[in-house]
């Protein structure tokens, strides 16, 4: 369900990506095993350099560094202005089933007395999807992560989901897609503006 709420205060929530790095070795190790449990030869052509690579896999993806989050620029306030990026491509894992899934995300706030570098919108999200997690957290936490960092409530993240775990498994849904929505302060308050944020949002989505 979309996740639709006027205060920052309300989405804040410890991040699940508080882990230990990677243990490469280890997951090498484990997959073999898996390999093996899964009646393959872990010692064929093919396979034979495989749990390495998947281990490595793991460490780029969930050991990933998202840079710079937070660098802004002063702003002359507009009550009308928006800044809104749609569009945006970013993959992350489900935490029920470590299967991927696609998100498509517009995000968008309202500036007041600074701005963000357009590139930090997108390195917010990556941030975010680097780990295992549900597109409905995502959602929220780029929305409040933004919030803060653009020091302004009026803050909306759309998302459009794709997951391999209903695609490739249990009732095998290709196709479906996922909708999760975060709105703060007017982007969710004032009708005119939210109206005109939803609309720039998904005017792409199928």
């Amino acid at each position: 369900m979309p996740a639709d709420t006027t205060t920052l205060a309300a989405i804040l929530r410890p991040a699940p990506r508080d882990r230990r790095p990677v243990d490469t070795v280890r997951v090498t190790s484990l997959v073999r095993q898996l390999l093996d449990a899964i009646g393959e030869d872990p010692d064929r052509e093919g396979l034979v350099d495989t749990p390495s690579r998947v281990a490595r896999w793991w460490a780029e993806f969930l050991d990933h560094d998202a840079g710079s989050v937070d660098t802004v620029f002063n702003h002359t306030t507009d009550a009308d202005g928006l800044v809104l990026l749609r569009g945006i491509e970013a993959w992350s894992l489900c935490e029920h089933h470590l299967l991927p899934f696609r998100l498509n995300v517009s995000i968008a706030y309202v500036p007041h007395a600074k701005v963000l570098g357009l590139s930090k919108l997108v390195r917010q999200l990556r941030a975010h999807t680097h780990g295992l997690q549900l597109q409905e957290r995502i959602t929220d936490q780029v929305a409040a992560a933004i919030a803060k960092a653009a020091g302004t409530d009026d803050v909306a993240v759309y998302a459009e989901g794709e997951h391999l775990c209903m695609s490739m498994r249990g009732v095998e849904a290709s196709g479906v897609r996922t909708i999760t929505s975060c709105r703060l302060g007017r982007t969710a308050s004032d009708p005119d503006l939210a109206t005109r944020v939803e609309r720039l949002a998904t005017a792409t989505w199928r």
